[in-house]
């Protein structure tokens, strides 16, 4: 069975940090690229960062390049995501994906092919 899950969120102050992981099982982990996803109520979700399956090739999004940071431990089939230097906008529910198809880019710009698959997401909260 094809597991993903996303947690590390929680009540951060603004201009803090966190780190979020995402952890796989039931398919080839180093083999599938990963990526972090985050979505507010009334708006579409947004690919903010992904990384290929052996860690080399990372992709950002305008909106958080500089300021977050993808990464992977293909040993621990654990993904994570170091945020700082958050604001109230970052609020959001945030979620991991992976795909044994698509590239790290591919995978941001447009969410998982018909082969790949959501987890199951973490609320991160950004408020004083």
């Amino acid at each position: 069975e094809v597991q993903l899950q996303a947690y590390g969120g929680g009540l951060v102050q603004p201009g803090g940090s966190v780190r979020l992981s995402c952890q796989g099982s039931g398919f080839r982990f180093g083999e599938a690229a990963l990526g972090w996803f985050r979505q507010v109520p009334g708006k579409e979700r947004e690919g903010l960062a992904c990384i290929s399956g052996g860690g080399s090739v990372a992709y950002y999004s305008d909106s958080v390049k500089g300021r977050f940071t993808v990464s992977r431990d293909n040993a621990q089939n654990t993904a994570y995501l170091q945020m700082n230097v958050l604001n109230p906008e970052d609020t959001a529910v945030y979620y991991c994906a992976a795909d044994p198809q698509r590239i790290s880019s591919l995978l941001c710009e447009e969410g998982p092919s018909g082969l790949g698959f959501w987890g199951q997401g973490t609320l991160v909260t950004i408020s004083s």
